[in-house]
């Protein structure tokens, strides 16, 4: 009677049902997890925010498929600023980025088909793909002091797609690239843009850029210190022609407003294609509707309180992997791995003192009261490897971060 694209296990995973039992004898987790801005401590304008929801405009109800023309106005000038020239009418408003890629997802690929998704990232592409019908096949992200993408596996994965024995399951019709990603921070480079500018061409497919931790970008001098490549970092996918391209973000990261439930997709490309794409992706739009009227007069206001939030994340960010930095000194088996942006931070235990990212979360839960995602939910090819938010308020990080170093010291 139920589909079964949505035939998930429902089973706890041990990481949930250790988490329960912390909390049954009443326990204080450090929460390492924790990514969501309203909960860590930062000051919003009360007032701006919530005096841009009470406009008058918002009794009367005018639809538009792409959204509230002076909302698109204002992303389009968000993107000025970032050297990106985006015209209004390429602007569809949605509820949030999930939303985004839905509608892209609908709009590209037929039931069975593929997308290429890097890896590791974000676990959520996993059930955006399974909800719309669509098989991901990943192609590597490999660490050589810094990130940067396997472009010869990516070659692999797009023939393999189009190979006579993969036909039966689709072809390949996007390529994702998250800017930066999450959660190893890296970027796109102009090398690798054009790579995957030539790959979407001869395929062919489209190109879909996830930028909503674009703003996040950490100081280039501090790269270069750390001897990381910083030039031909690409600013942003939103003016690209070459190939039909979509660009995601949204208030929940820019703005640092995830409850706003406010996001966008920006569609660029060769002419004849964008022309297509714009029709079939305003009917989709048409269909749904989901933007509300008040948070569309709203998003110029919204989105001009990032001027005010993102110096505050920065400055925690960048205390707290300072800190960090400082604490994992010479002697100890822990490092983390290099960032360019972002909010998260990558733990290696280079001594392999747990038989696993799982064992070695576990433990820090039931030994220290330390709440950590382990890498194989973001699909890590080896074990060695946790992921900690650097959005946490400091005195939380250095107390949680404090107990995996003392930890990690005794299993060495």
């Amino acid at each position: 009677m139920l589909s079964s694209r949505t035939n998930w296990s429902f089973t706890p995973n041990r990481l949930s049902n250790e988490i329960s039992r912390c909390r049954q004898r009443g326990s204080t987790i450090i929460d390492l997890t924790e990514s969501n801005p309203t909960r860590c401590g930062f000051t919003y304008d009360a007032e701006e925010i919530l005096g841009a929801l009470r406009d008058p405009r918002s009794l009367t109800y005018e639809p538009d498929p792409r959204g509230l023309r002076e909302a698109r106005e204002a992303v389009a000038a968000y993107y000025r600023e970032r050297g990106a020239k985006v015209d209004p009418e390429q602007v569809f408003l949605t509820a949030s980025t999930s939303e985004a890629y839905s509608y892209v997802l609908r709009l590209l690929a037929d039931p069975g088909d593929s997308v290429l998704v890097p890896q590791p990232s974000y676990p959520l592409l996993d059930f955006l793909a399974r909800l719309d019908d669509v098989e991901l096949l990943p192609y590597p992200l490999i660490y050589e002091r810094g990130w940067r993408m396997d472009l010869k596996a990516l070659t692999s994965s797009l023939a393999a797609a189009s190979s006579e024995s993969s036909r039966a399951r689709g072809s390949a019709r996007a390529i994702i690239a998250v800017h930066p990603n999450n959660p190893t921070g890296s970027f796109v480079r102009q090398k690798e843009f054009e790579f995957l500018i030539g790959s979407c061409k001869e395929a062919p497919a489209a190109l879909i850029a996830d930028e909503v931790f674009s703003d996040y970008a950490f100081d280039p001098s501090l790269q270069r210190e750390a001897g990381l490549e910083t030039e031909g970092r690409v600013p942003s996918f939103a003016s690209t022609t070459e190939v039909l391209t979509f660009t995601l973000s949204g208030l929940s990261k820019i703005s640092a407003l995830p409850q706003m439930k406010l996001a966008w997709v920006v569609v660029s490309g060769p002419p004849d294609h964008l022309q297509r794409a714009l029709e079939r992706l305003e009917v989709i739009a048409d269909t749904y509707l989901s933007v509300s009227a008040p948070l569309g007069i709203a998003l110029p206001r919204l989105l001009a309180t990032r001027k005010t939030l993102q110096p505050q994340i920065m400055d925690r960010i960048r205390r707290n992997l300072r800190w960090l930095d400082q604490r994992l000194g010479e002697g100890l088996p822990l490092g983390r791995l290099e960032t360019e942006g972002g909010w998260y931070v990558i733990l290696h235990d280079a001594g392999n003192a747990w038989r696993s990212d799982e064992e070695w979360a576990l433990e820090l839960l039931r030994q220290d009261d330390v709440l950590v995602h382990p890498g194989h939910f973001y699909d890590f090819p080896c074990e060695g490897h946790l992921v900690l938010s650097l959005l946490p308020k400091p005195e939380v990080f250095e107390q949680g971060v404090s107990r995996i170093i003392a930890r990690t010291s005794q299993r060495s």
